[in-house]
């Protein structure tokens, strides 16, 4: 049996998480402290002793748990998460018959009401990501409970809670039959190589589906692209595939070499015709505004912080700055494709950044478009820090 405890909510906290306000942080239990043990069941009430909602404990870096009822008598048990997953799948039933797109995002978190875990799928497997010790002690029934609603070929897990928040390395496979790696998975036509069972990372980042899409379908064609911080070279091959003319895709990390390499290749590209640069991309604006260079499609997606041995970026801080750089390598009537995951400060604010940047350089500019979420990412109304993707195409001049 689950350990329940439970524990008095703060008069300042009570009426949003009744509203349904999904987080818990310290601040908005009256005692945290006597709350000690990982994935203990909480049952939330006023000070008066009136049933709020029910969740549980479980450390991350947004908060220390999760509100997963509000409903007294529901047990969180098997039958619980086959509930929730089985309303997330209904929500995702036609891609589940799109042939030309064979990954997505399957259970959201809070956005399809169990905060702390996602779940993805990648042509027939899925993949957990356990975002705290207290979530992953619900494995065994939520495990039971996606093998009984649906058939999946095989199931694996990214457990991303050691210390620092980062992901824990383990052999990553949890039931089913194992996968034969690479796995070719489609998104919207274009194959692209992921792992499930290799790190953190599984060689693309589901959210950008839309912004590819975009960039293959509008963008690309007959244009010359840079791909800055390109990870796996996925938005390179988007572009590629849309009838670039030429891209370059600049990371720091080695390994991004050979996995874009291998992008281009499963889509019977010839990498050797494309330029793949590992280096640090502030350099990389420096030899490019050196040699006069210029393109007519610049991708920005940073991670919300990295650290070079020369640089330390941090979205909040340095935006305005990178995009800057960006201005001075683009060409007139070109498009910055400005993207962040950073969950710390909404559209407004990134618009901002962007803002002040053409204001700086005394250039004009437009927004042609922008992006959130696609609709697989599903974001709870009551928690807008979920929606952290920001995405605008920006044209210069």
């Amino acid at each position: 049996m689950k350990k329940e405890l439970t524990v008095k909510l703060n008069d300042k906290f009570k009426t949003d998480i009744a509203a349904g306000y999904p987080l818990l942080t310290k601040e908005s239990l009256e005692d945290a402290g006597q709350v000690t043990e990982e994935g203990t069941i909480l049952k939330l009430t006023d000070r008066q002793g009136k049933f709020i909602a029910k969740g549980y404990y479980g450390n991350q870096n947004k908060g220390i748990g999760w509100v997963l009822t509000r409903d007294e008598t529901e047990e969180i048990n098997q039958a619980f998460f086959e509930r929730r997953l089985t309303a997330a799948l209904r929500h995702r039933h036609d891609m589940f018959n799109d042939p030309e797109t064979t990954a997505f995002r399957l259970f959201n978190g809070e956005g399809d009401g169990i905060g702390g875990v996602i779940i993805d799928y990648y042509d027939g497997f899925v993949l957990i990501s356990w975002y705290s010790e207290g979530v992953y002690t619900f494995k065994e029934p939520l495990v039971a409970a996606l093998q009984n609603i649906a058939e999946f070929k095989g199931i694996y897990e990214k457990k991303r809670f050691d210390t620092k928040g980062q992901y824990i390395e383990d052999d990553d496979f949890v039931a089913g039959e194992r996968g034969e790696f690479p796995l070719i998975v489609k998104e919207n036509g274009v194959n692209y190589a992921v792992y499930l069972n290799d790190g953190a990372m599984t060689g693309i980042f589901l959210d950008q589906r839309e912004v590819r899409l975009a960039i293959k379908e509008k963008y690309a064609d007959g244009k010359t692209v840079l791909n800055t911080f390109s990870y796996t070279g996925a938005f390179s091959v988007a572009a590629a595939m849309g009838g670039a003319e030429k891209t370059t895709s600049v990371d720091l990390a080695k390994r991004s070499s050979a996995k874009t390499i291998e992008q281009f290749s499963v889509n019977a590209i010839d990498y050797e015709s494309q330029d793949i640069l590992v280096m640090d991309v502030f350099n990389y604006f420096k030899y490019a505004a050196r040699k006069e260079l210029k393109f007519d499609l610049v991708i920005l997606d940073p991670p919300s912080f990295a650290r070079s041995k020369k640089y330390t970026f941090s979205t909040s801080k340095d935006y305005t700055n990178l995009m800057k750089q960006a201005i001075a390598i683009t060409e007139n009537k070109g498009v910055i494709v400005t993207s962040t995951n950073s969950a710390s400060f909404g559209m407004k604010k990134f618009k901002g950044f962007i803002d002040k940047a053409f204001k700086d350089l005394g250039k004009k500019y437009s927004i042609v478009e922008e992006f959130t979420l696609p609709s697989d990412f599903r974001v709870d109304p009551k928690f807008a820090e979920g929606d952290y993707l920001k995405v605008l195409f920006v044209k210069l001049g």
